[in-house]
C-alpha cells in the first residue's frame, strides 16, 4: 500500500469522528463512528453505532453495507475508538469482523476505556494479526466528547 501523507489520515479519522457525533445516545454503548476508504483514497463505506440496529457497532454496520465478495486487503479503516476486542452483545467483537474482512490497516482515535468490557484488547488482536494499526490521539478528545452522555453518568 501507498504511504499516505499525515492530514490524509487526519481527515478521515476527522470524518469518523464525525459520524461517532450522530449515534444515537446509549447508556450502554460507545458511540462511534466508523468509515472504510479504498486504495484509490475513495470512501467505500461508513457506518456509526446503532446504525443499523440498536446492537450494531460502527465498524460492523460500516462492513455489513458491503457487497460480501469486496476486496479489502489494500483498504483502511478509521474508526473513532478502537475496535472492540470483547463483546457481550455479539458472538464476534469487531477486530475479529476486521481480521476476517482481510483490512490491513486500520487509524484510530482512542483506546476504549475499561467503562463496558475490562481490557478491551482491540489493537492488540489486530496488531497480532498482523494487521497495520496507527492511533491519532490529537482525535481523541473529539471522539470523547462524541460519549460524554456515558462519562456525565460517572464512567
Amino acid at each position: 500500500m501507498t504511504p499516505r501523507p499525515p492530514e490524509f489520515d487526519a481527515y478521515w479519522l476527522g470524518r469518523a469522528v464525525e459520524l461517532a457525533h450522530i449515534c444515537p445516545p446509549s447508556p450502554t454503548a460507545f458511540s462511534v463512528g466508523a468509515i472504510l476508504v479504498d486504495q484509490e483514497g475513495r470512501q467505500i463505506s461508513c457506518g456509526y453505532s446503532r446504525e443499523l440496529s440498536p446492537l450494531h457497532h460502527a465498524e460492523e454496520a460500516a462492513l455489513d453495507k458491503l457487497p460480501v465478495d469486496t476486496d479489502l486487503t489494500h483498504a483502511t479503516l478509521y474508526s473513532s475508538l478502537e475496535p472492540c476486542g470483547r463483546r457481550l452483545s455479539r458472538p464476534y467483537c469487531c477486530s475479529e469482523l476486521v481480521i476476517a474482512a482481510g483490512i490491513r490497516r486500520v487509524i484510530t482515535a482512542w483506546r476504549e476505556p475499561d467503562l463496558f468490557v475490562p481490557e478491551c484488547r482491540g489493537l492488540r488482536t489486530l496488531h497480532t494479526a498482523g494487521v497495520t494499526v496507527h492511533e491519532l490521539p490529537e482525535f481523541a478528545a473529539a471522539a470523547k466528547a462524541a460519549n460524554s452522555h456515558l462519562f456525565a453518568l460517572g464512567g
